[in-house]
């Protein structure tokens, strides 16, 4: 799997405004679970608590709840969310006063032209594309032990299906170098742990400062 940024996109059109995000649901996630009352699972907890001590997040997990109670209280309607194979999009429709408004400013006199038709894409170069080699070295950076086992990674990842982790986290992460085993010479080895590798590092610190890495 190879690294290719993903950007936050920006459209605007005539009655509505569509943001589009790259995004990974918590295991066993649906749409419906995240649009209703939910618990937390912040994919980097120590960030999480930090942007939370410093009142920056008001509480774990209502994110999505004040976006509608925002919307609510402006008057606007309320929002749609699409959610497909990591692309979350969030579509905005523009209120029938705003667009009563607007239209009067810049339309004809006889009412028969709206808008022109915009799609005016912004992306945010520092945005990169969240894929499961990318969430297993956050973990692993984010703690400050050398070495993982695999239990330990899974815990931390919040999953349960020991193949899915295998094959979906583990094995392409070291089929880029990204991490290595402390003990290559036995793969299967119960002693077996898995550190970053300077590689992973640097595919981090890419991330982080939005280039691409070597």
């Amino acid at each position: 799997m190879g690294w290719g940024p993903k950007w936050s996109r920006i459209r605007v059109y005539e009655d509505k405004l569509k943001m589009w995000n790259p995004a990974v649901l918590p295991e066993g996630w649906t749409l419906q679970d995240l649009l209703g009352e939910h618990s937390s699972a912040p994919f980097n907890p120590l960030l999480a608590n930090a942007f939370f001590r410093a009142s920056e997040i008001e509480a774990w997990g209502r994110g999505i709840e004040r976006i509608f109670d925002a919307c609510k209280d402006a008057g606007t309607p309320e929002p749609q969310w699409r959610w497909t194979n990591n692309d979350l999009w969030m579509e905005f429709p523009f209120s029938a006063e705003y667009l009563e408004a607007i239209n009067g400013r810049f339309g004809r006199k006889d009412g028969t032209e709206v808008l022109p038709k915009v799609s005016t894409e912004v992306t945010d170069p520092f945005t990169p594309e969240v894929t499961p080699e990318v969430r297993l070295l956050r973990v692993m950076v984010s703690a400050s032990v050398p070495s993982w086992t695999r239990r330990a990674l899974q815990e931390a990842l919040r999953l349960s299906d020991d193949e899915h982790f295998r094959k979906t986290f583990l094995l392409p992460a070291l089929a880029e170098g990204l991490i290595e085993m402390t003990i290559p010479d036995k793969p299967t080895s119960r002693l077996q742990q898995y550190r970053l590798t300077s590689t992973g590092r640097a595919r981090l610190r890419a991330l982080t400062t939005g280039s691409k890495p070597p």
